[in-house]
């Protein structure tokens, strides 16, 4: 009996999802899709919000679904999208995501450096394409931008992709920061597509304006609040030390595929030239890294073992915020602390003092800009429209240092 390629997903944020063509089906069920279920969307963001537990696979959902009303409501005021296009620009959201490695953005250069997770995606999707003899084609090049329509790429990515649309609403609901709430059903209702590309009606600019402050202030609530900056740069520090272990001969605990890329330095040219690798990287996800930490907690490298220690236990580093870079002298004091109360010394204590910068650019006006779409036929950048609260001041980036240390 043929297998029922039609089916609807319950989501808590939009409802009811459906899945109504055979290529979407067979995409959901694939082993590197399915993979997204063990890849946090918020990495540790978790240990400030306790709700905030979705995963990719989720979040590529509630974009395919937003998609799917996007592309019905182009359709509706007369863009030519054919039943072809429709389906591989849903395709292309819902693979956009499958390059993310362990804990999304966070480890992204850890894994392999110097590349971007959506180099990744790309990668995987030529993959799936041979697989699937070559129906992901379209997708790939809406995803590229390459696909002569520019307005299905816009849809998979700019600054008013349906990408962003779900994040906000999606980490809004599961944080409980309210700030992140959007009215993506009005902002969908508002699109439309003129001179090839995806732009807002003129009575859609208060929702717009809505939606790139919730981003704004999403970022720094949520994405780059200091408690979750200090923990992921936790995690960062812990894998930094695993490596360096390995790679000096220890023998650490990993799965089989985190062992393949601890065990050498891989870059974008190495890892784009072997295969192999890409295989590999499939196989990873937050179940490898996290399993490992638990076991390193109680490694004789002392350094590894109290960051994985802490990291469990949630004793997270202190961290503070500035306008300023932080003066070497401060480090230097509490480096000096540090090596007399834990015996840590020279690049040892670089493990535990440092300091960052955590950049949030609210609305980028030398990207793919935000139009508005005047009945007259005029169209504006959303930040040179009179009287708006997005205005070109609020394109520069909001730098903040910071500075970790031991709680003790």
């Amino acid at each position: 009996m043929a297998e029922n390629k039609r089916k609807i997903i319950n989501d808590p944020v939009y409802g009811f999802i459906t899945i109504d063509h055979p290529l979407i089906f067979d995409i959901i069920q694939h082993p590197y899709y399915q993979r997204l279920r063990r890849i946090s969307q918020m990495a540790l963001a978790c240990l400030v919000y306790p709700g905030a537990m979705h995963t990719r696979l989720s979040h590529s959902l509630g974009a395919y679904h937003l998609m799917r009303l996007a592309l019905q409501e182009l359709r509706n005021k007369g863009a030519e999208v054919t039943e072809e296009e429709d389906v591989a620009a849903r395709m292309a959201i819902l693979l956009h995501d499958i390059g993310h490695g362990p804990y999304s953005h966070t480890l992204e250069n850890t894994m392999v450096e110097g590349v971007l997770h959506e180099d990744i995606s790309s990668m995987i999707m030529e993959r799936m394409n041979m697989e699937m003899n070559g129906n992901l084609e379209m997708a790939i090049r809406i995803f590229r931008g390459d696909y002569p329509k520019k307005f299905l790429h816009q849809l998979v990515s700019s600054q008013l992709d349906v990408d962003r649309m779900d994040y906000l609403n999606r980490d809004s609901f599961y944080t409980g920061v309210h700030e992140g709430v959007i009215g993506y059903d009005r902002i969908i209702k508002m699109m439309i597509v003129h001179n090839d590309e995806l732009m807002i009606e003129e009575k859609g600019i208060h929702s717009i304006e809505k939606f790139i402050i919730a981003r704004r202030l999403m970022y720094w609530q949520v994405y780059l609040h200091k408690t979750v900056l200090s923990a992921e740069n936790m995690l960062i520090k812990i894998l930094t030390r695993a490596k360096e272990l390995v790679l000096q001969g220890e023998a650490l605990f990993s799965s089989p595929a985190l062992a393949f890329f601890m065990r050498q330095k891989i870059n974008g040219t190495i890892f784009a030239s072997h295969p192999e690798y890409l295989t590999h990287f499939c196989q990873l996800d937050d179940f490898d890294i996290m399993s490992a930490i638990k076991v390193w907690a109680n490694h004789r490298d002392h350094v590894l073992s109290t960051l994985c220690r802490w990291l469990i236990d949630r004793q997270l580093f202190k961290i503070k915020l500035g306008n300023n870079r932080f003066e070497t002298t401060k480090l230097e004091e509490m480096r000096k602390l540090l090596n007399k109360k834990s015996g840590f010394t020279g690049t040892e204590l670089d493990y535990f003092i440092f300091t960052g910068i955590a950049v949030n650019r609210t609305y980028n006006t030398t990207d793919d800009n935000i139009n508005i779409l005047f009945k007259d036929g005029e169209v504006k950048d959303i930040a040179s429209v009179d009287n708006a609260l997005i205005n070109n001041s609020i394109s520069i980036p909001v730098k903040k240092f910071y500075f970790c240390y031991p709680k003790e």
